[in-house]
């Protein structure tokens, strides 16, 4: 796989004259969580930036997912500052961070499983949708106008993810890697500049893996979408990723390029294994 990765994201940079990482637009500055007497995070810092695939890896139990979580604003932080474009905040509302183009994917799969794939994946418009829902359920004028622009745009969702043959099929009847990638498509629905991904490989074969790896690097190739990462496989990781941020127990041991990260001897004793 690291060669086929390799090889896609060389082809990927290269069609697009070779791919801009910008400057900072998510700053996230000593962060502390805890839940009663437990400690989720503590004193954690790193930054994000524009169009970069940003890694965050670590063993079990390390609040790789808590982070996440306080980035899009489930958790909030009892000590330390988010800055977001500019925009600097003790901790971040769900709403207000889908409302500025953070849109995320979950470790457990979280979809409507009696809905098609082209309903589930209309949902991630609801931010994008004017018209109340009285005028949706009449489906008359704007309303009904609006709803044919975002059914084009999931349909250019369904094309981009080659799930055409699946989009009336209900989602629970599908195997659970065609269910990753149609969370995915829900995300990207929302047409998201930031995107955070909670293990969007586990429990996939090594096919589906390459199919997931290869999408990724197309949404941030050619979307330019900024893409904040959870994941365990390293070989994955140290290929796609451009900087990789490694937690141990809730604290940060490692924050790098990946070769940095996969060199660090703390790194290497809480995480990699000395086998690696």
């Amino acid at each position: 796989m690291n060669n086929d990765m390799a090889q896609a994201r060389d082809a990927a940079a290269a069609l697009d004259g070779g791919r801009q990482i910008g400057e900072v637009i998510l700053d996230l500055q000593n962060i502390s969580l805890s839940f009663g007497g437990v400690k989720a995070l503590t004193d954690i810092s790193f930054n994000v930036r524009e169009h970069e695939i940003r890694s965050i890896i670590g063993p079990n139990g390390a609040g790789k997912s808590s982070m996440l979580n306080v980035i899009n604003g489930v958790y909030h932080p009892q000590q330390g500052n988010i800055v977001f474009h500019g925009e600097t905040r003790r901790d971040m509302d769900p709403h207000k961070a889908a409302s500025q183009g953070i849109a995320r994917t979950f470790q457990n799969i979280a979809l409507f499983k009696g809905m098609s794939v082209l309903d589930n994946i209309m949902t991630g418009r609801n931010l994008q949708m004017k018209c109340g829902l009285l005028a949706h359920a009449l489906y008359w004028g704007r309303a009904q106008k609006e709803e044919i622009a975002h059914r084009i745009k999931v349909e250019e969702v369904i094309d981009f993810l080659e799930i055409q043959g699946i989009r009336k099929t209900p989602v629970g009847r599908l195997p659970y890697g065609l269910q990753k990638r149609v969370e995915l498509g829900r995300a990207l629905a929302a047409e998201p500049s930031m995107l955070l991904l909670d293990e969007p490989m586990a429990g996939m074969n090594v096919e589906e893996k390459q199919d997931m790896c290869r999408f990724i690097l197309d949404i941030n190739d050619q979307f330019g979408t900024t893409i904040v990462l959870i994941e365990h496989d390293m070989g994955v990781v140290m290929d796609i990723s451009d900087r990789v941020v490694v937690l141990d127990y809730g604290k940060k041991i490692g924050d790098g390029s990946p070769d940095e990260v996969k060199n660090n001897p703390e790194v290497i004793a809480a995480y990699l294994g000395t086998s690696h």
